[in-house]
């Protein structure tokens, strides 16, 4: 490469120039980026020819020297990308903070498109955020210092348009961030809390039955018995969540491949619930014959486990329905309850982790990871998990498997 930094040029424009003007004004009203900068850049060409243009700048979270924007508007649209997009001189620009050409030289190939003249101008759209703007030209001219001098004023209009995303960004990132630790202290006082309640009652009952001046009637001591062993339960599944939730992040949850009866798992999750919930209502609607597919029936009955006790908490006493239908290349299975509908703020988040809804944190026990292990786990068996809840009520979720060979790998 040879390349050497542009000499000095006078900040001002020589002389007074109406379409650049026009350009700043561009700038100045600018509210979409991206589209302000299309504009701009096809307005430039009227004040300097070339035939590529490169905006760089570093990302904020990876540090890295990236490609945000890039036009091919001239020759050469489909020349090599190393060519076209200049990323050697756009590092040595953005880490030296000067301007640098880079030209063919005497000798160089009579190919108009293998001879990329390029001009370099550094950026600083952010603190220690630096970047670079890359203009190309196809076999000359070289860019003379009238072009470099209206170059640098695109680079300083530029600047200004990107220091807006950059402001963007950092505001979005930062609200992100806010929400991640809002929910995970959300999480931490719902965990102290689920494990305090049922800590306490099975603390309370086994002193209650320990005490030696009272005498329990055997219908008492089973009554208490069973309460203990509920809350046992429920300490059994908030333990298993959180192994799930962190095995699912860190992608170690195992899953036992083999063929699955859909339809007779979903029966079978269903007696199990009714047997703690004898009043549970659920209807099934299934073809006469469901063929068998291919995944882990451990973690699709704990997804079909998770929807039930969902609708227990939730939506205690409304009617349940499943519905399985099948096409050759996936499997759709449908479950709905009649109870309250989800407002569709709080739609979209219900897949989240630790995610709870604001009228659910008092209603009943709960840590934010049961449909959040559902999504995920369906998603390992490369299917989809949605949600919609209706205008009339209830919510809906679907559940697409796919039929044939095998989803997911075992971790086995």
């Amino acid at each position: 490469m040879h390349s050497y930094e542009t000499k000095a040029l006078d900040e001002k424009l020589s002389a007074p120039d109406a379409s650049l003007l026009e350009l700043s004004q561009l700038v100045d009203y600018s509210e979409n980026w991206k589209r302000t900068l299309d504009e701009f850049v096809h307005r430039l060409r009227n004040s300097v020819i070339f035939d590529n243009i490169v905006v760089y700048q570093t990302d904020f979270e990876t540090h890295r020297l990236e490609v945000i924007y890039a036009r091919a508007l001239g020759r050469g649209k489909s020349a090599e990308a190393d060519s076209n997009w200049g990323e050697s001189i756009a590092a040595a620009v953005a880490q030296e903070q000067k301007s640098l050409l880079d030209y063919p030289g005497a000798g160089g190939s009579k190919d108009r498109l293998s001879t990329p003249i390029l001009l370099g101008i550094p950026l600083m759209a952010g603190e220690n955020l630096p970047g670079s703007l890359v203009f190309v030209r196809f076999g000359g001219p070289e860019f003379n210092a009238h072009d470099q001098e209206i170059a640098r004023f695109a680079a300083r209009q530029i600047n200004t348009i990107v220091a807006h995303k950059v402001i963007n960004d950092m505001g979005t990132i930062v609200e992100r961030q806010r929400k991640a630790s809002q929910l995970q202290e959300e999480f931490i006082h719902t965990v102290s809390h689920e494990l305090r309640s049922p800590l306490g009652f099975i603390k309370g009952y086994v002193t209650t039955l320990l005490r030696e001046d009272i005498q329990w009637d055997k219908k008492t001591q089973t009554d208490f018995l069973n309460i203990i062993d509920r809350e046992t339960n429920h300490l059994e599944d908030l333990f298993d969540n959180l192994l799930d939730s962190a095995r699912l992040q860190s992608g170690q949850l195992r899953f036992d491949l083999q063929a699955v009866r859909v339809d007779s798992l979903i029966r079978d999750e269903v007696k199990r619930a009714q047997l703690n919930h004898p009043d549970l209502d659920v209807r099934f609607y299934f073809e006469p014959e469901v063929p068998p597919i291919e995944g882990d029936p451990r973690r699709l009955a704990q997804v079909f486990d998770n929807l039930l006790s969902n609708s227990v908490k939730y939506a205690p006493g409304a009617a349940i329905s499943f519905k399985v239908r099948r096409d050759p290349q996936r499997m759709t299975i449908y479950y709905s309850n009649n109870g309250p509908r989800i407002p569709e703020p709080y739609l979209s988040q219900i897949f989240t982790r630790f995610y709870r809804t604001p009228d659910q944190s008092m209603k009943a026990h709960g840590t934010g990871l049961g449909l959040y292990i559902c999504k995920q786990i369906v998603e390992q068996h490369r299917g989809t998990l949605t949600a919609s809840s209706p205008e009339e009520g209830g919510v809906l979720f679907t559940i697409t498997l796919p039929m044939g060979s095998s989803p997911c790998e075992s971790n086995e």
